[in-house]
């Protein structure tokens, strides 16, 4: 074996290497990620690598080179979790575009926890807990407030099938243990003392949701306003309880929002769904209203309350979807979005930067609830910047197509955005070792009696090839400035088969017929 080696000697080049990266975690959790930094040709040290998670930067660290080194990685969320790891360059490298690796890890969440707290028997109560039960991802804990304090019953304790409300477990001990708490109907009867009421406020300040499905009682002195939730919640109640007729409709600034967005029936008018008939007025203090009532009076407000997420739906008739009265309506898919919205799910963020890769078109796609999107700068590998126009395809989406023929992680980035999309193999081979060199092939060459040539000079551009020569087996393969091709003879004859083109009779009558020819000729 010969080989032709195209590249010069004493090239120069750094590369990081990922050595061990899990493929999945738990959301919430960390994960350990191995990597080390590779010179060939350079003097010894350290340099420093950038950590970044979904295109913003998170860490930055000094490593020793060519020592493996250890870094903890958090999921974030759900679906594809893209975490980067880049070295700083060197001069005189051969490229930079191995500088960089990307480690893709898919989150899985753990089972969600959700405390539905029913403040009384109702209609709607079996399809909050038949929502949340049929969700394979949540973990329902469902609690009916049957009997208030204030209701005496004489029955013996030990003969009772009701067991007391644990207020303490669930809204001091293990409040932070739940994703999401409804308050379905709840009013106040003297179950949950204040303080944990604003143990719930506190929650939401810090990361957690509250959603409140509101009842008669809402526009009452026992409403949930008149504790201390009133802090987090979005709207104040007026005291009218709205009792007309109505289509829930889809507001303008809820046709751009995850969670109504494409509701089924939604995009006509009126809506194709049944109607309700009740409507807890009040006046919206923040939030956005995506669902309306009569006289676009709000029925659903989203808001954002410092880490955390609040929602409120000022009817307590979502249930007659369920049931199809005049149709139903797509009350399952509205729930189940806006349950998962409140507990962050990243498919549902109103504001969110996309890339995905497919075939070799880089699509990238913007969702927002403004009127407009800012042009995206896409970053390829190599550092060339494109400024990128989109198109709104939808209402709150706007997508564009890129040509792209370079491999490696592309960046995304507007005014407020940023991501990354890796176009290709996120660690691409051919892009792994670039230095050239002999050595994977001395081996072989050594078995073989081959040599390795430079066909590059070290400085300058000169190419000189080996001659190549017939060699006689057992003769010498190689030598100064040219290598040998073996005649090895490798052939054997399996069959043979003769044609004659005339038979011998008929070759024998064409000589004849010569013969008398020339005879001829020659008498004359």
């Amino acid at each position: 074996v010969q080989a032709l080696i195209t590249g010069r000697k004493g090239e120069r080049d750094r590369r990081i290497v990922v050595e061990e990266a899990p493929k999945f975690g738990i959301v919430g959790q960390q994960l350990t990620v191995k990597f080390r930094v590779e010179d060939h040709n350079l003097p010894s040290g350290s340099a420093e690598v950038t950590l970044s998670r979904g295109g913003q930067q998170t860490e930055r660290l000094r490593v020793p080179v060519g020592t493996s080194v250890e870094v903890e990685i958090t999921i974030d969320h759900g679906g594809t979790n893209i975490t980067e790891l880049a070295v700083s360059p060197v001069e005189g490298e051969l490229t930079e575009m191995n500088n960089r690796v990307v480690v893709l890890t898919d989150g899985v969440r753990d089972r969600l926890r959700v405390l539905l707290v029913s403040g009384e028997p109702h209609a709607g109560e079996r399809t909050w807990r038949n929502l949340l039960k049929s969700d394979a991802a949540v973990d329902l804990v469902h609690f009916t407030i049957l009997r208030p304090p204030e209701k005496q019953d004489s029955t013996p304790i030990n003969e009772l099938s009701l067991i007391a409300f644990p207020t303490r477990e669930l809204f001091s001990q293990k409040l932070n243990e739940f994703d999401l708490i409804i308050f379905d109907r709840y009013q106040r009867r003297g179950v949950l003392p204040l303080i944990y009421l604003a143990n719930v406020s506190q929650f939401v300040e810090e990361g957690g949701a509250v959603l409140t499905a509101a009842g008669p009682a809402f526009s009452t002195p026992l409403s949930l306003y008149r504790t201390p939730l009133a802090s987090i919640l979005p709207s104040v109640p007026t005291g009218e309880v709205i009792t007309q007729p109505f289509h829930p409709m889809i507001t303008q600034r809820g046709h751009r929002h995850p969670v109504t967005r494409n509701l089924e029936g939604g995009n006509q008018s009126p809506p194709g769904w049944g109607r309700w008939f009740r409507l807890i007025n009040v006046d919206p203090k923040q939030g956005e209203i995506v669902m309306s009532g009569p006289s676009e009076r709000p029925l659903m407000i989203l808001d954002r309350v410092g880490k955390g997420r609040v929602a409120q739906l000022l009817s307590d008739h979502a249930w007659l979807w369920a049931r199809g009265f005049e149709g139903g309506g797509p009350q399952a898919e509205m729930l189940r979005r806006l349950a998962h919205w409140l507990m962050k799910e990243p498919d549902l963020e109103e504001e969110a930067l996309l890339g995905s890769y497919k075939g070799q078109t880089l699509t990238i796609e913007r969702r927002t609830m403004a009127d407009v999107a800012r042009p995206v700068t896409v970053t390829s590998p190599s550092g060339k910047e494109t400024a990128v126009e989109l198109k709104e395809e939808q209402a709150g989406v706007w997508r564009a197509r890129l040509a792209v023929n370079e491999v490696g992680v592309h960046r995304l980035k507007d005014d407020t955005l940023s991501a990354v999309a890796a176009v290709g193999s996120a660690d691409p081979k051919e892009l792994a070792e670039i230095i050239a060199s002999p050595a994977k092939l001395a081996k072989l060459m050594q078995d073989t009696g081959g040599r390795a040539f430079w066909v590059s000079s070290a400085t300058g551009n000169e190419i000189s090839l080996p001659a190549i020569r017939r060699i006689d087996p057992g003769r010498r393969m190689s030598g100064q400035g040219w290598f040998g091709l073996k005649r090895n003879g490798a052939f054997r004859v399996e069959s043979l088969r003769e044609l004659s083109l005339f038979s011998s009779l008929l070759a024998l009558a064409a000589l004849m017929f010569l013969l008398a020819f020339a005879w001829y000729r020659e008498g004359h």
